[in-house]
């Protein structure tokens, strides 16, 4: 396991036993967020980083019992509390790295990724790897509940221009891993980018 990874196990293991009750109100925003992917009863979608799993029950929802939905992320603690929160019936939960995922190419219809861009450690590749398991035409949102300038003063730091979720970085980043950008909003109540898997 290379040490990027560790890095990611090691902060969100030492956080999921309570990180529901840190964000308790951010339900609405997940839900909001997941019905701009414009999914569709019977979809395939994936919740790519999912934690806890607090975006599996709107994604189920908008698939309905006839669709897929499934739960990928590095953190076996993180996906324990996704289990003990009851998310688990709302999709599969795979331990998985979202850079290879054990999905078969073009499978997907979608995928929903709510904070995971800052966490990946080879971004514009670990993107290549989500647009390859999703079938052209599809899409994904990058998403947070909180936009850039809000998350950068609660962990007390400044926006850089490096920062890859800036639309002037996320646009050629993501035109480069497969997908283009349709939608780009970043205010204080929610971040959320949207992309159309291209051919």
């Amino acid at each position: 396991m290379s040490d990027d990874h560790t890095r990611v196990q090691e902060f969100f293991g030492a956080r999921a036993a309570d990180w529901d009750s840190r964000f308790p109100d951010d339900g609405p925003a997940y839900a909001a967020a997941v019905a701009e992917l414009g999914l569709r009863s019977g979809d395939r979608v994936l919740d790519a980083g999912c934690g806890t799993g607090r975006a599996l029950p709107p994604l189920r929802a908008a698939v309905g019992r006839s669709g897929a939905v499934v739960g990928a992320d590095l953190t076996p603690a993180m996906l324990e509390a996704a289990v003990r929160a009851g998310r688990g019936r709302d999709g599969l939960l795979l331990l998985a790295d979202v850079a290879a995922l054990p999905l078969r190419s073009e499978s997907l219809d979608a995928v929903f990724a709510a904070g995971l861009i800052a966490h990946l450690p080879r971004p514009e590749e670990n993107l290549r790897e989500l647009a390859r398991v999703v079938r052209t035409g599809g899409t994904l949102a990058l998403f947070h509940p909180i936009g850039r300038a809000a998350l950068a003063a609660r962990q007390g730091r400044q926006i850089t221009p490096d920062d890859l979720r800036a639309e002037a970085n996320l646009r050629p980043l993501l035109a480069g891993s497969g997908w283009r950008m349709t939608s780009y909003t970043d205010e204080d109540a929610r971040f959320l980018a949207l992309a159309v898997r291209e051919s």
